[in-house]
């Protein structure tokens, strides 16, 4: 029976020494009361909760899957229970505005919770995070009414919300999406059109779930100038509760790879209800509220499953007995030695864990820049979002292709058992392999990052970035402790200046150069972004150790993944980097109809 335990003392260790957590937040106005200690017993209750009562589900979840019977959809046992237990909690409050009710809690405190209830249970997580982006998306751009009607029960937990994009015939490309949005002579709208791939579309956790819908209206534009956003709940809202249902209905829940226990729906629209947000034909530039923050949700969903993958692979790895060591006998009275002591399996392991605990402080890092944004002042505010557009497809695309990476080598390490569902590693591959796709795949992550935030920025974007890697840098120069770490990163900061310029220039003479390049220039950033990180926490472990720490084999672990990562993961950048100088010549000269088999 895989389990899950919180790791508490790597939480504290990013955010108190790595991000120095205290200082941050009492320089964010309301966010004083912040402290240590409180922030400390919030965290240790929610993983109370993950370990406790969503872990247990996790399997369940995904054996049983959701039943839909007549427009309805019936959770996994003990779904139901546990998402009144989080409501009970506070929980979903934890970080929203008061004055709807809400903790008033910085941001990146919830980005903890959301980690650990998130690792325990991915499937369960779905449910009450699609309504983090809907109630961001509620008070970044709804009215003061909209706000009063449908944000308090959002926030509370009551109502849980989704974000209805997708549609069979478009995808990503949300330009040719057909849903029309009819205005009434009271100011509301009928909304008719069909949308797939609604994750938490329909269930029984919850009283109302609020779609929010990305529509036109008839004399819209063609393409994304010519889509608005509409608010298009599940039943009408009536005095503190509901009323009558609306004209919105769950046609079918998809068969998936994984993710079983989360229902992914068909919703039909058939003249329903709904309400504008924001501007008309507008509707994009309110979604990106929702998009951001559900593409740094998945962010964490990739360090969810590496998590999760190196907390199941290594107490496997410790007990399973394979072979003997080829420098000898390791456990000398037993018929064989453990099979962490196999330099192949050590690899695996050490891959998992430099994954998850550098995704961990790239996460953190990003959920501060979101507290900026949120509260900061208007300069501090500009400089954080900035930083933020610019790490959010990295820290998407990248932690999701290499927390997919991990979980594969969870089934490795198991060897033929993790092919079995009883071990729970298939299932960690099955969930994992669709945040590589949802909220924007990989590839179009990539364009978004070099295309549309590096390139149409030119380059200003990545300096904002690249600036503090080299201050980070300068100020460990004479530093004999961090050479390992300083000196490698020195010249892939200023390589990734270069190489941007390059293939800057090869894209003014042709575009497709772009597109060739991006998903190798986006996991090169990755694996650099990464690197500052890791020089950042080998730097803090090299001090605690330089002081006495009692700590000593924790701090050390940390200095031997930092130097794991350096010798074994970052060279990777040295590949992306001669493939995207390739040229786009070697993937456009065949012509389509010359793809044959």
């Amino acid at each position: 029976m895989p389990e899950y335990k919180a790791p508490l003392r790597e939480i504290q260790f990013v955010m108190n020494e790595v991000l120095e957590s205290e200082k941050h937040y009492a320089s964010l106005p309301g966010c004083e009361d912040a402290t240590p200690d409180m922030i400390s017993a919030i965290i240790e209750e929610g993983a109370k909760f993950a370990e406790r009562v969503l872990a247990p589900l996790n399997q369940i979840g995904d054996q049983e899957g959701c039943l839909f019977n007549e427009g309805e959809v019936k959770t996994p046992t003990g779904f139901k229970e546990a998402y009144q237990q989080y409501v009970d909690g506070g929980w979903p409050s934890l970080s929203h505005d008061p004055a709807h009710g809400g903790q008033g809690l910085p941001e990146s405190i919830g980005t903890i919770i959301s980690e650990m209830v998130g690792t325990a249970n991915w499937s369960w997580s779905m449910y009450p995070g699609l309504s983090h982006g809907a109630m961001n998306t509620l008070s970044e751009h709804g009215t003061d009414e909209q706000k009063e009607t449908y944000l308090t029960k959002l926030v509370s937990g009551e109502w849980t919300g989704t974000m209805c994009l997708t549609e069979s015939h478009c995808g990503t490309d949300l330009g040719l999406l057909r849903t029309k949005a009819e205005p009434q002579t009271d100011g509301s709208y009928k909304i008719s059109g069909t949308k797939i791939f609604i994750s938490a579309g329909e269930h029984d956790m919850a009283d109302n779930i609020i779609h929010i819908v990305l529509a036109r209206l008839p004399d819209a534009p063609a393409g994304t100038k010519g889509i608005s956003l509409f608010i298009v709940p599940k039943f009408m809202p009536e005095g503190e509760g509901v009323g009558a249902r609306n004209g919105v209905a769950c046609g079918s829940i998809e068969h998936k790879m994984g993710i079983h226990g989360n229902a992914t729906c068909v919703m039909n629209f058939d003249a329903a209800s709904g309400y504008l947000i924001g501007p008309p034909n507008k509707g994009l530039n309110c979604m990106f509220t929702f998009m951001n923050t559900a593409r740094l949700g998945t962010a964490l969903q990739g360090l969810a499953h590496a998590e999760w993958a190196f907390q199941n692979s290594l107490p496997y790895a410790k007990d399973r007995l394979q072979m003997r060591s080829l420098t000898g006998a390791k456990n000398a009275e037993g018929p064989a030695d453990p099979i962490i002591v196999h330099p192949a399996v050590r690899n695996m392991l050490l891959t998992q864990k430099a994954f998850s605990e550098g995704g961990r402080a790239l996460i953190y890092f990003c959920a501060q820049l979101a507290d900026k944004v949120k509260l900061a002042s208007a300069e501090e505010k500009t400089e954080a979002d900035a930083l933020l557009a610019f790490l959010t497809p990295i820290a998407k695309a990248f932690l999701t292709e290499t927390g997919l990476e991990s979980a594969n080598h969870g089934v490795q390490v198991y060897g033929g058992h993790g092919f079995i569902a009883e071990w729970g590693m298939e299932q960690n591959v099955r969930d994992a392999r669709i945040s590589t796709l949802y909220e924007g795949t990989t590839q179009i992550q990539a364009l978004d990052l070099l295309g549309r935030k590096v390139l149409m920025s030119q380059g200003e974007s990545l300096k904002g970035f690249t600036k503090i890697v080299h201050k980070f840098c300068k100020e460990n120069a004479d530093n004999d402790a961090m050479k390992p770490f300083v000196k490698p990163l020195i010249g892939l900061n200023k390589e990734w200046g270069e190489l941007t310029m390059t293939l800057g220039m090869k894209a003014m003479q042709d575009r497709e150069e772009v597109g060739a390049a991006a998903v190798d220039y986006l996991m090169y950033s990755g694996y650099v972004t990464l690197a500052y990180f890791w020089a950042r926490m080998a730097q803090q472990a090299q001090i605690a150790l330089d002081e006495g720490s009692a700590e000593e084999a924790f701090y050390k672990a940390k200095l031997s993944t930092a130097r794991f990562y350096f010798a074994r993961l970052l060279p990777r950048t040295r590949a992306h980097a001669e493939i995207m100088q390739s040229g786009a010549a070697n993937l456009m000269e065949l012509d389509p109809e010359n793809f044959i088999f």
